[in-house]
């Protein structure tokens, strides 16, 4: 296993060969996936709900969906585990419970939790990787919907469901479903890391990538760089 803080610094010829662009979504549409059947109905009064998701390395799912349009805050984090637990070093050997994972905050009046389940699974990820994205293995990178309540539990469900039906994928969903316990926002070096470090060679070969597929596929719900958002940390 190569832990990704010695890919930050190996030679781009080198990443190459590990083939770390790998870690890209393979569902079977040449396009964008289905929307969810089962959806929450779209809110007049403007307000903000929370989703927590995890799937791989959360610098890349962190910019995803930092340019969806209705998202108005991520934070990348830590969920599955204990308070103790929740930093970088203890959580990348893969022991402690905790999912690298985003915290997206979102106005239900402009985007549905199931239309980010639906940028999740089309652009972020690969869901039929267990417990590894990519260049990325362990537990610690496995896919987890950490659902909040009942509505987003069967909304996730459902999506799930319903992308397995259509074999949206050549192999199964592995992607977990768990309620969430708590999110543990992770180190300040973190935050941003896409926008700040745009010429990382981890991020040009396996984040980039999604970002613009984001913007191909989705073009309706893509919005450019914005300047970042200062987050509280513990």
């Amino acid at each position: 296993m190569i832990r990704r803080s010695t890919l930050h610094t190996m030679p781009l010829a080198a990443l190459l060969m590990l083939g770390v662009s790998a870690c890209q979504p393979v569902s079977a549409a040449s396009g964008a996936l289905p929307a969810p059947t089962v959806d929450a109905r779209k809110t007049v009064a403007h307000g903000e709900q929370v989703a927590v998701l995890a799937g791989g390395c959360f610098w890349g799912i962190e910019a995803v969906f930092e340019h969806v349009k209705g998202v108005h805050r991520v934070i990348a984090g830590y969920s599955g585990g204990n308070a103790d637990t929740a930093h970088y070093d203890e959580v990348s050997e893969g022991d402690t419970g905790h999912a690298e994972s985003v915290q997206v905050h979102f106005d239900p009046a402009e985007i549905s939790y199931g239309t980010l389940l639906q940028v999740f699974f089309s652009v972020a990820l690969d869901p039929t990787e267990r417990n590894r994205q990519g260049p990325d293995v362990g537990s610690q990178y496995r896919s987890v919907i950490f659902y909040g309540n009942a509505e987003q539990q069967r909304i996730a469900g459902a999506y799930i469901a319903q992308l397995g039906a259509a074999k949206s994928f050549p192999a199964p969903i592995v992607t977990q479903l768990a309620p969430l316990q708590a999110f543990y926002p992770a180190e300040a070096y973190h935050q941003h890391y896409f926008q700040l470090h745009p010429n990382n060679p981890y991020i040009v070969y396996n984040d980039a990538p999604k970002v613009a597929q984001l913007k191909q596929l989705f073009p309706a719900l893509y919005q450019p760089d914005r300047q970042v958002v200062e987050v509280q940390l513990h």
